[in-house]
C-alpha cells in the first residue's frame, strides 16, 4: 500500500468508441481509478491527502498515463493541489455537473449511457462522501495544461467498502 492506499482497478470510457461518426464524440472521456484503504483509516481530508500523494494521482490525462515522479495532475501542477481545494458536494450536484458536461452530445448512445450509469453514476450513489476539485486558477495551470477544455474531478469515498474512487471527466 502506498500512503495507506492500494490501487485496485482502473476504467477508461472513451466516448469515441460509442459514436457512429468518430468526429462527433467531442473528444470526451472518463477515467476512473479505484483504490482500497483500511477500515481504520483517517478522516476524509486525510484520505484526500493520501490520494494526492499516491502515484496513481500523477497523471496528466493527456496520453502519458501515470508518471510515478511526474509533476502534473491533469492541467495542474501537482504541488499546488491540496485536500482543502476539494469541496464536499451532494450526489445531486455531482450528477448535475456530469449530466451538463455530457449534454452537448444530445443523443447519448444507449451503450455509452449504460456504461456511464454502471461505472460513474452507480459509484456516486454508493459513496458516503463526494468531493469536487475546485477551479484552481491560471497560476496553477502547468506549461501545457490548457489541452483540456473541460476538466471535472470527483473523489468518492465509500467507507463501508474501504474504497476511494477518483473520477476525471474531461476532453482534449
Amino acid at each position: 500500500m502506498i500512503n495507506g492506499l492500494a490501487h485496485q482497478e482502473s476504467v477508461f470510457i472513451n466516448f469515441r468508441h460509442y459514436a457512429p461518426n468518430p468526429k462527433e464524440h467531442g473528444f470526451r472521456w472518463v477515467d476512473i481509478k479505484q483504490l482500497r484503504f483500511s477500515a481504520e483509516s483517517v478522516a476524509d481530508r486525510g484520505l484526500l491527502a493520501a490520494l494526492i500523494g499516491h502515484e496513481q494521482f500523477r497523471d496528466d490525462y493527456a496520453g502519458g498515463g501515470v508518471l510515478p515522479d511526474g509533476p502534473r495532475h491533469g492541467p495542474y501542477w501537482l504541488r499546488l493541489i491540496t485536500p482543502d481545494l476539494y469541496e464536499s458536494i451532494s450526489q445531486d450536484k455531482a450528477v448535475q455537473i456530469l449530466k451538463e458536461w455530457v449534454d452537448p452530445l444530445s443523443d447519448v448512445p444507449t451503450e455509452l449511457e449504460a456504461d456511464l450509469q454502471r461505472e460513474v453514476f452507480a459509484r456516486l450513489a454508493e459513496a458516503d462522501g463526494i468531493y469536487y476539485l475546485s477551479e484552481l486558477g491560471d497560476e496553477a495551470i502547468h506549461d501545457w495544461g490548457r489541452v483540456h477544455e473541460y476538466f471535472h474531478e470527483f473523489v468518492l469515498i465509500d467507507r463501508s467498502a474501504g474504497r476511494i474512487t477518483l473520477i476525471v471527466a474531461a476532453d482534449d
